[in-house]
């Protein structure tokens, strides 16, 4: 019986160990993939706001149907409808009170009155926003595996953007293009902190786990509605640029819809 009970802890002990690796695998690339993509598209100045708008329209797209057509409908599974509602209306909440006070959300570099301290703002916002992904895409990928990776998918498709806007706040506020890539190299890495913390206490209290995902979806809802599709309408575009992002936002929804169809 001894033996046996050794080889069952035995068991889960791997088992957790294979997922924990797995969701900081997700995480990893998640964050650095948006870091890269970034940093390579903000090297020609030009280029990246030629770019950016395109982008923002993509993610726009990835973000809602994730939020949507995966994350609200296993929420609604595992939740009572007046709870799941209530934690996507209390993210919504959140994330607005957090824009406002801490700014992590897209700036344009013009904006800023005060460069320096705003671009301090940005790096700090930025970390808690990464923390707070790296915590949703662990609860999403405890749900199902699938979920997790839909979910690191949007996140790394709004943090492009995102990171792009972030990097030029700090470049003309007078910092070297090192040091504001190893700032956002910083913020990055607390998803990972955020993805650690959250699978250790997320598992010992599994009850939390659905409230999660209700929670991915009004975080993904608020950023693609108050911030990414509200930039697509900052600049009077050729219809030919807005015929481009309408096209670009319906990609982003059907690559979401095609990857339901393949296991993960």
């Amino acid at each position: 019986m001894g033996a046996h009970y050794f080889w069952f802890n035995y068991y889960l002990v791997c088992i957790f160990k294979i997922m924990l690796f797995q969701i900081l695998v997700l995480t990893f690339v998640s964050s650095v993939a948006s870091l890269a993509g970034s940093f390579f598209l903000s090297l020609k100045k030009n280029w990246s706001k030629k770019f950016t708008l395109k982008l923002t329209a993509f993610s726009s797209g990835v973000l809602l149907s994730t939020a949507l057509l995966h994350l609200a409908p296993e929420a609604i599974e595992n939740l009572a409808p007046k709870n799941m509602f209530s934690t996507v209306f209390l993210a919504i909440i959140f994330f607005f009170v957090l824009e406002r006070l801490v700014l992590w959300h897209h700036h344009h570099e013009d904006d800023c009155v005060n460069p320096k301290p705003s671009a301090y703002l940005v790096t700090i916002g930025d970390s808690f926003h990464n923390f707070m992904d790296g915590i949703l895409i662990t609860g999403t990928f405890l749900v199902d595996p699938k979920l997790g990776f839909f979910t690191a998918l949007a996140v790394a498709a709004h943090e492009i953007p995102q990171e792009i806007a972030d990097f030029s706040i700090m470049v003309g506020a007078g910092f070297k293009r090192k040091t504001a890539l190893l700032y956002n190299l910083v913020s990055a890495m607390f998803s990972i902190v955020g993805a650690v913390l959250a699978y250790y206490f997320i598992s010992s209290v599994e009850w939390l786990i659905p409230y999660t995902v209700a929670f991915s979806v009004g975080m993904f809802l608020y950023i693609a509605l108050s911030d990414l599709i509200p930039e697509l309408h900052h600049d009077d575009l050729e219809t030919k640029q807005k015929i481009e992002q309408l096209a670009l936002f319906f990609v982003g929804i059907v690559l979401i819809i095609s990857l339901s169809f393949f296991e993960v």
